[in-house]
């Protein structure tokens, strides 16, 4: 069952049709959330990235939009779907209604709340090899867009067909400049020694959810030192830890890029914390 404007409605629903304009134009954005137990990990980070996006899109934000409106929604999409009490893979899509060419009708929106069930119910570290490679074929811009959830994913989509073509497990995208800004799906650490560095936004990386916490809980850490600074490919080879974050995986170490091989031990020392993390939200 899906959740289309407070109204569940079967999968298999022809509730959308080609005039839609997150279909025609990308004029969407959509947050993917974790539950478990019916409880929305982050979801007041969540909401807020939503709502500021919605403003920088000129979305129209309807009043009854407030967080308390959109937790009830994705709840009555669990329920309906029988994932109350197990964890889930939420999707939260907003886009502009039907009218107009790229010049909307109006800035009136719908939304569609979609659930899968996932297998745990916090972290879990995946011990498995993990090989990325970067991507050079087309560049993200460093601009604020593309540091937003939008349907506009097209690069996220040709890189990852171009990682399956090539055997790897993931790729690592560049802007303009050359500098290293995020991987397909998830945003990058890199550990030399006790620093840790990410991309910063003006780089153009998405704003994640798990990047925001990862890196409170690095600045309140004694261990480690956080830079937000670019990363150009050449830091790559040299760093001691690659990982990526995203809301679904939690953390997800790289094993392997190029000549270059990786441990995770400062992986794992995060995961543990970011789960500390959640169970303070779950209690």
């Amino acid at each position: 069952m899906i959740n289309f404007n407070g109204k569940l409605l079967p999968e298999d629903s022809s509730f959308l049709n080609h005039s839609n304009r997150g279909f025609k134009y990308g004029d969407a954005l959509f947050e993917t959330m974790r539950a478990t137990s019916g409880l929305v990990f982050f979801m007041e980070e969540h909401y807020l990235r939503l709502m500021a996006s919605m403003r920088i899109l000129r979305m129209e934000i309807p009043m009854n939009f407030t967080m308390e409106y959109i937790e009830d929604q994705i709840k009555a999409c669990l329920l309906a779907n029988q994932l109350v009490n197990t964890p889930a893979r939420i999707r939260f899509t907003v886009f502009r209604n039907d009218g107009g060419l790229y010049l909307p009708k109006n800035n009136e929106v719908s939304f569609v709340v979609e659930a899968q069930q996932l297998n745990s119910s916090f972290y879990l570290i995946e011990d498995t090899p993990y090989e990325v490679e970067l991507f050079k074929d087309f560049y993200i811009n460093a601009d604020m867009l593309s540091t937003l959830k939008t349907n506009n994913k097209i690069i996220n989509v040709v890189g990852s067909i171009y990682a399956k073509e090539n055997g790897y497990d993931n790729c690592l995208l560049l802007n303009q400049s050359k500098q290293v800004v995020e991987a397909l799906n998830a945003n990058l650490f890199l550990c030399s020694g006790k620093t840790i560095k990410t991309p910063p936004l003006k780089d153009g990386c998405l704003n994640g959810i798990i990047r925001k916490q990862l890196m409170r809980i690095i600045e309140e850490d004694t261990t480690y030192t956080l830079e937000e600074k670019s990363i150009s490919p050449f830091e790559l080879q040299k760093a001691n830890e690659l990982f990526l974050t995203n809301t679904i995986v939690g953390i997800r170490p790289v094993s392997k890029y190029r000549k270059a091989e990786y441990g995770s031990s400062a992986a794992n020392y995060f995961l543990e914390k970011l789960n500390n993390r959640v169970k303070e939200i779950a209690n």
